[in-house]
């Protein structure tokens, strides 16, 4: 988000100041025009607002922009101001405040409870407001002053002041109560400068929260051949009420260090909370997406990405990894929900069985064991995008001839790029792998180096992997053994590919893929290996 050249921006908040009504200044409407929606929450809004000859303006609606994120475009300088304000809200749709506020300076009768005790005719007193910035200057500095308000009703009767307690009163009657209550609400304020103008269109942006957006997709391989990809999105709105709004929605890995942080021109927000949430982020880059589901993880780098997958994608365009989708404008109340369908596509793929073996060593050639559930065998689908843009990291659900086959995380897919998702596992697809440490053939002691000034033994470990289908029909087979040393030998010419995590430990990070047709019934055995350095 940008601002123009020539913009001032002055903020001032919790300035001590008499109460301020919203009648004293002119009224300016503002518009939410345009959304950007992120998949954990924040959203990039868009506000327009339309302001007429120089002087200060009230909006009713105060964001609360994301630190460091609120930018005013405008031809003109303007600053900005936010205060508290006494704002007359109808009585009906105020949710229940003080009784000392509400009914200030009204005539009131006090019934108590039991019905012992005469009641009480007077007027109810106005009490000055603690000041917001008194109490954040009080926190900053350590001091936390007891809680004080709704104990005494004060009300000023013909013989001087009474003091009620307000645990003891059944009731209130007032007869000149209105059909309003007075509330002190956040304001914000815009002063334009001089400018010859009739009137001046202001852009408002701020990153914040409230809105978010959740895809997933439907990929149908009723046809053998070719199957079906229709992408979901679900948007939820908390921020506002839109009219007609423009919303995008975003998909990329952005950094956003100060998330957690709310601006100081949010309402209702004191330096003792700012400086609060400003200190959990300092002297780090904070996190935001941790969630794979929230954020992206391009299907190269995971974890579960088989090497052998084409790197080839379509060319995306320019600029950063973020891509912008509109959905039109849209109309959407506070609390609402859309859910609907953004792209479809077809490709042509191919069913294979999937067998990642994982390394049971550590970096160090200590063995460790591996997780179950990499080491059995996966049926998976491998095709490439066939969306114009790339598949962002979803839920994705297959189905065929109306019957659901199984779900899967889809990792971000680069347009045109291949992936392999794994669909459900393959149980007549049997599966066993084996290792043992090899002596040497006279029965003599292992060898010994010293790397780094530390001692280890290098040893040979000989490995087999064994598979058999138990199905009716041929499959294509990719076998991934993941190891740690150096590759001595392997059956079959497998394919050797150096995993990233390896290149600098004691031993490398390698792993074996093996790719190859396995008739109905039959059953092969590849051997393979390798050394391995482990410390004394």
């Amino acid at each position: 988000m940008r601002t123009l050249r020539g913009i001032a921006l002055a903020l001032a908040v919790l300035t001590p100041a008499a109460p301020v009504r919203a009648a004293d200044e002119p009224q300016a409407k503002s518009k939410i025009v345009g959304v950007d929606l992120f998949k954990n929450g924040l959203a990039v809004v868009k506000c327009e607002v339309t302001l007429g000859k120089p002087g200060t303006y009230v909006l009713d609606e105060v964001p609360q922009p994301v630190h460091g994120t609120y930018h005013i475009e405008s031809a003109t300088p303007v600053e900005t101001r936010v205060r508290m304000l006494d704002v007359q809200v109808p009585a009906a749709e105020a949710a229940p405040g003080n009784l000392q506020d509400d009914l200030a300076g009204k005539k009131v009768t006090v019934h108590f409870k039991g019905g012992n005790r005469a009641p009480v005719v007077g007027t109810m007193m106005k009490m000055k407001a603690e000041k917001a910035d008194d109490a954040g200057v009080a926190y900053a500095r350590g001091y936390h002053p007891a809680p004080t308000a709704g104990r005494f009703l004060i009300i000023q009767t013909l013989k001087g002041r009474a003091y009620v307690e307000a645990a003891e009163v059944a009731s209130v009657e007032s007869e000149d109560a209105g059909d309003t209550v007075l509330r002190r609400k956040p304001r914000m304020f815009l002063t334009l400068g001089d400018t010859d103008r009739a009137e001046t269109k202001l852009t408002l942006r701020y990153l914040t929260n409230g809105m978010a957006w959740s895809p997933s997709y439907r990929i149908d391989i009723s046809n053998p051949k070719t199957l079906s990809l229709e992408q979901i999105a679900a948007v939820r709105n908390e921020l506002a009420e839109l009219d007609g709004a423009e919303i995008r929605l975003i998909s990329g890995f952005p950094s956003v260090e100060f998330k957690h942080v709310r601006s100081l021109i949010s309402r209702n927000t004191t330096l003792a909370q700012f400086f609060a949430e400003l200190g959990t982020g300092i002297g780090r880059d904070v996190n935001i997406l941790s969630n794979s589901i929230v954020s992206q993880q391009a299907v190269a780098y995971n974890v579960h990405a088989p090497h052998n997958l084409s790197l080839g994608a379509t060319p995306a365009g320019e600029g950063v990894d973020l891509h912008y989708q509109s959905i039109g404008k849209r109309t959407l109340a506070d609390g609402e929900t859309l859910a609907l369908t953004v792209g479809k596509g077809q490709a042509a793929y191919e069913r294979v069985v999937e067998w990642l073996i994982d390394d049971p060593r550590d970096e160090h050639g200590r063995y460790s064991g591996g997780e179950r559930e990499r080491s059995e065998p996966w049926d998976a689908l491998k095709f490439k995008n066939p969306l114009p843009y790339p598949m962002t990291t979803a839920p994705a659900t297959v189905t065929a001839n109306g019957l659901f086959n199984g779900q899967k995380t889809s990792y971000w897919v680069n347009s045109g790029e291949e992936t392999l998702l794994r669909v459900e596992k393959a149980l007549s697809i049997r599966t066993r792998a084996t290792e043992n440490e090899q002596l040497k053939p006279d029965g003599g002691g292992r060898d010994y180096v010293w790397v780094g000034g530390r001692s280890y033994r290098r040893t040979t470990v000989e490995g087999q992997v064994a598979v058999s289908n138990h199905r009716k029909e041929d499959i294509s087979l990719v076998i991934r053994r993941r190891f740690s040393g150096e590759l001595v030998a392997a059956e079959s010419n497998p394919n050797v590919t150096l995993r990233e995590e390896g290149v600098f430990s004691i031993n490398k990070r390698n792993e074996l893929v093996w790719t190859l047709p396995l008739k109905s019934g039959e059953e092969r055995k590849l051997k393979y290996s390798y050394t391995v350095l482990v410390p004394n």
